[in-house]
């Protein structure tokens, strides 16, 4: 597992690395309002903030309307305090013939870096995913790996069709095994 704590921090602008110190959660002690886990559950107020970086063995398949967008088992998890894991998933496992890249859209991830975003062919102007070219340290494994949002798709973990992080920003995925609440309803950017 990798954490931003671990990075020479090279290349991130000051003005971001002080961003950063103003976090109030940072997964070292659940708030009064997170929900107990029950036995066989995670809690996302555990994970860490910077965020942790984590390869797992899990299936991840991402379809729209039954056609395959991605399918890997070589996959990435980000797990950040108050979020469920968002998905990364390499260049080489994804559909690239479904996806276009949308001219103008980016955003910039204060962790992670600056995102390129991603359409489906069919709707070319409704983002459904994004990429980080250069992403900062620790991250780099990120490399071009796409994350996809699951309000607009249909995403599986081992089988297990996922459940959207709320809002329309996020693209956690939330599993049966995660407890919250989570961040991404009104109100909660402070989390």
């Amino acid at each position: 597992m990798k954490s931003a704590n671990s990075s020479s921090k090279k290349n991130i602008p000051d003005w971001l690395l002080k961003a950063r110190e103003k976090w109030e959660y940072d997964g070292s002690k659940r708030p009064p309002f997170a929900e107990s886990p029950k036995k066989g559950q995670l809690s996302v107020w555990d994970f860490p903030r910077p965020p942790a970086l984590d390869r797992i063995a899990q299936t991840l398949q991402v379809y729209h309307q039954g056609i395959p967008i991605a399918t890997s088992k070589n996959g990435f998890a980000i797990l950040e305090t108050a979020s469920p894991p968002t998905y990364y998933i390499p260049p080489q496992d994804v559909n690239h013939s479904a996806l276009v890249a949308i001219a103008n859209k980016q955003s910039l991830c204060e962790w992670k870096g600056q995102a390129q975003y991603w359409a489906l062919m069919e709707d070319p102007l409704r983002p459904v995913a994004w990429s980080y070219a250069k992403p900062f340290e620790p991250y780099e494994d990120l490399k071009d790996c796409y994350a996809f949002y699951p309000q607009y798709l249909n995403c599986f973990v081992d089988g297990e069709k996922v459940i959207p992080q709320p809002g329309q920003f996020y693209a956690g995925w939330i599993t049966k095994n995660l407890t919250g609440p989570f961040k991404g309803e009104p109100g909660t950017e402070h989390w």
